[in-house]
């Protein structure tokens, strides 16, 4: 017995959604506004709590800031609840824990982040994208490291479009 139809679209849906998410998390820790800018509808909004304002605006505004003021991050994404409130609107929450490496004088020191992205994802000529994000905080914590591996045994994350992943696979 195949699914339904609808399941099927569903899940199509859910995937194309899902992509979008992903892409969010690569171009905010390579510090590719370009991309992160991709996610959202010209006209889509983003409140951050730091930040309050269009998309595409803190796309920008989050990779300079990280870019400058931290060593490296790494956001990874939880579980997602898809609602489809029509077919061409679903609001998405997603759990989400962001990690920045940042140093001072004292040392390496991680902030680390729990949360949920809250977003109204709305499909546009064909497209689904971010129409407005709401980024809701329920912990974080701050906590000095020592690094547990000696540079160089791993190939390193780069912060721009050069990092491995942007590739085509063959290296």
């Amino acid at each position: 017995m195949s699914p339904e139809p609808n399941l099927l679209e569903e899940l199509q849906r859910e995937r194309l959604i899902r992509q979008k998410l992903l892409q969010y998390c690569r171009g905010i820790d390579r510090c590719d506004a370009e991309l992160v800018a991709s996610v959202y509808h010209p006209d889509g909004t983003d409140d951050h709590g730091s930040f309050k304002g269009l998309g595409r605006d803190f796309a920008t505004y989050a990779a300079e800031h990280l870019k400058a003021g931290c060593d490296a991050t790494l956001h990874a994404l939880g579980d997602s609840l898809f609602n489809f409130v029509s077919p061409h609107m679903a609001i998405v929450e997603t759990y989400v824990q962001a990690f920045h490496r940042r140093h001072d004088d004292d040392g390496i020191f991680l902030e680390k982040f729990g949360g949920r992205y809250v977003d109204r994802f709305e499909e546009r000529s064909g497209e689904w994208r971010i129409a407005h994000r709401v980024c809701i905080h329920e912990w974080d914590a701050k906590e000095r490291v020592e690094l547990a591996f000696r540079p160089g045994r791993f190939v390193e994350g780069v912060r721009d479009r050069s990092d491995l992943a942007y590739g085509d696979g063959s290296d």
